[in-house]
């Protein structure tokens, strides 16, 4: 089979998959069971009703982007029999899959924060009592807040930049690169709104510790 022959995924169908492919899988996943509780850190104050809608959509997006997971493996299975088989290989599976991974990493960063996945210096931060944990979050939240909205308007000069140039990638598949783009937008907003509602737990629980330690 020449080269020339290959099958070669269109744009638009690689982007509606992406959308369309996850809330397909978890429509068939809730049919078969429950849906899972969206977890709560040790210690952590239950929250309030807008606590637990920004984690709702934390969770949600997590799920969604992980299921993403399956293409790569589906892709890389269809390159191998093509390229080992048919001696056919694709032009289009490598690049869509680290372009899928790359949106991934960066839309997760609301879900990891939900479940504390992030990278946290614990040295001194376990030795503290309860109520100082809560204190060293809130404090530390003014630094996240600072690089998150950085994350935030950086992602959208980059984003309206290729919107502007109707940027695609260089290599020969030439996929539009503003989505990706996009998805760092998107990605900034869910660690934002995910950071808010650690906050307010946190506020919460720093003043049940107080009010507890009261005589």
């Amino acid at each position: 089979m020449s080269e020339s022959a290959n099958f070669v995924l269109p744009h638009w169908f690689y982007w509606v998959w992406l959308i369309v492919m996850p809330p397909l899988f978890m429509l068939v996943t809730r049919r078969r069971g429950g849906e899972a509780e969206t977890p709560q850190e040790e210690g952590m104050a239950p929250g309030n009703r807008l606590t637990r809608v920004l984690d709702w959509l934390s969770e949600q997006s997590g799920v969604f982007v992980a299921l993403w997971t399956v293409n790569a493996v589906c892709a890389y299975f269809f390159e191998v029999v093509s390229r080992y088989i048919f001696n056919a290989p694709t032009i289009w599976v490598h690049q869509a899959s680290y372009l899928m991974f790359g949106m991934q990493y960066l839309l997760a960063g609301g879900f990891a924060l939900l479940h504390g996945d992030h990278v946290r210096v614990d040295v001194l931060y376990v030795k503290l009592p309860k109520r100082g944990r809560a204190g060293t979050d809130v404090f530390t939240s003014i630094f996240f807040f600072i690089c998150a909205l950085a994350l935030l308007g950086s992602s959208w000069r980059f984003f309206m930049d290729a919107v502007g140039m109707f940027e695609v990638t260089e290599e020969t598949w030439r996929v539009q690169l503003y989505p990706v783009k996009g998805a760092m937008v998107l990605g900034a907003v869910l660690l934002v709104l995910a950071g808010l509602s650690k906050l307010l737990k946190d506020l919460q629980l720093f003043r049940r510790v107080e009010e507890a330690g009261r005589p």
